[in-house]
Order: structure tokens, then C-alpha cells, then sequence
């Protein structure tokens, strides 16, 4: 299963400041996407047990990111993910990749393997 999602901004990050309310409309907007993104692919048979394993690779707007702070911006699109598949997210074993930027469409590319 694989699927894009919206860049996550940076408001996503774990040490954005600011109050908790004006992140949580965000937070949930990117939780949904992802939601619907897993959904819309169809049933996928998802093991009981045991670790799930999850590809993420981002494609960044330009090179000013910081890529250590990407994963943190992944946490809404985890939860709406585990949200479709009816899973918890503590079973998603997560490994990142770092492409070039693409000036136009940045975004995120998620494969469930």
C-alpha cells in the first residue's frame, strides 16, 4: 500500500511553540488526510500481532529543513493511519528516507509493508 500526503508543516513539530488550541486544528486536519488517504486504499490485511511496518519518505519543499525534526511532524499522520487500519500505533515500525526537494510538490510518500 502506498500513498502522498500533504507536507507536513512545521507547526506539526514537537517543539513548536505556541498554545495547544491553534496546533489542534492543524493536527486534525493532517490526522483526517491521512485517515482518508489509508482508507482509500482499500481493505488491507493488517496481521493481529506484531510489528507493521511503515516506510516513510519525505520530499521536502526546499533544503532549509531540518531533517531530524521531520519524523516529529509525522505524528498526526500516524494516528490517522492507525485511526483507518484500527491499530494501535505503537505497532508501526517506522524507517525514513530523505529525498531531493521538489520545488511545487512537496509531500509525504507512505508505503505500508
Amino acid at each position: 500500500m502506498r500513498f502522498e500526503l500533504p507536507w507536513p508543516p512545521s507547526t506539526l513539530s514537537g517543539h513548536a511553540k505556541g498554545h495547544w488550541r491553534g496546533k489542534a486544528s492543524v493536527t486534525a486536519k493532517h490526522r483526517a488526510w491521512a485517515k482518508a488517504a489509508t482508507l482509500s486504499m482499500g481493505d488491507m490485511a493488517i496481521p493481529m500481532s506484531g510489528d507493521i511496518e511503515i516506510r516513510v519518505t519525505f520530499i521536502p519543499p526546499d533544503k532549509r529543513g531540518d531533517r531530524v525534526n521531520f519524523p516529529n511532524r509525522m505524528k498526526p499522520y500516524f494516528d490517522g493511519i492507525a485511526d483507518a487500519l484500527r491499530v494501535n500505533d505503537s505497532r508501526f515500525l517506522p524507517s525514513y528516507r530523505f529525498a531531493e526537494p521538489v520545488k511545487g510538490n512537496p509531500c509525504v510518500v507512505v508505503e505500508i509493508l
